[in-house]
């Protein structure tokens, strides 16, 4: 019988990382499945989500945690495929871009939050304005949303958190 585990981990970046998790997971007889990996402030983090028979669970572990030794932090979880999103969940993808100022990403996850929207991805970045160099803050957020979620009331409320932050926030 087969099972999944899903992990994350971050280390200081370097050469080789993505090598050393993926011959700690085939050593251990495990099946990259998906994943997520970035750098950002010279750290590189990452989730993954491995496939193996169960009775290998242990060696995975072991494996994973051996990487301690080189700087690589990783924790483990148990894959419970009832977390996936139903299909009767719609998806909603938000585009933010503003000046950027503290509080924007708590003021729309906030708003989601209250509607019971699961936010699935964010990523965020600052750049500089093309004409006054200003620090420009854009965000992508893909987020899961309940079945009857009144759809008019909630771009309402990012519209009205787009008006106070002075922020544009387009819904798909």
């Amino acid at each position: 019988m087969n099972t999944s585990v899903v992990f994350t981990f971050i280390s200081q970046d370097r050469p080789g990382l993505v090598e050393m998790l993926s011959s700690a997971i085939a050593d251990a007889g495990g099946s990259w499945q998906e994943s997520r990996m970035t750098q950002l402030a010279g750290q590189f983090a990452g989730i993954g989500r491995v496939s193996l028979a169960a009775d290998k669970r242990e060696a995975l572990n072991l494996a994973l945690h051996a990487l301690e030794r080189d700087g690589i932090k990783v924790i483990i979880n148990d894959y419970d495929a009832t977390d996936e999103l139903s299909s009767e969940q719609g998806i909603c993808q938000l585009h933010i871009v503003g000046n950027d100022r503290p509080g924007i990403v708590r003021e729309v996850s906030r708003a989601l939050k209250e509607r019971q929207i699961n936010v699935t991805e964010l990523s965020s970045n600052i750049t500089s304005a093309p004409m006054s160099g200003d620090a420009l803050f854009n965000a992508r957020v893909t987020a899961a949303v309940p079945p009857g979620c009144d759809r008019d009331e909630l771009e309402d409320a990012l519209e009205e958190i787009a008006e106070q932050l002075s922020v544009d926030i387009d819904i798909d």
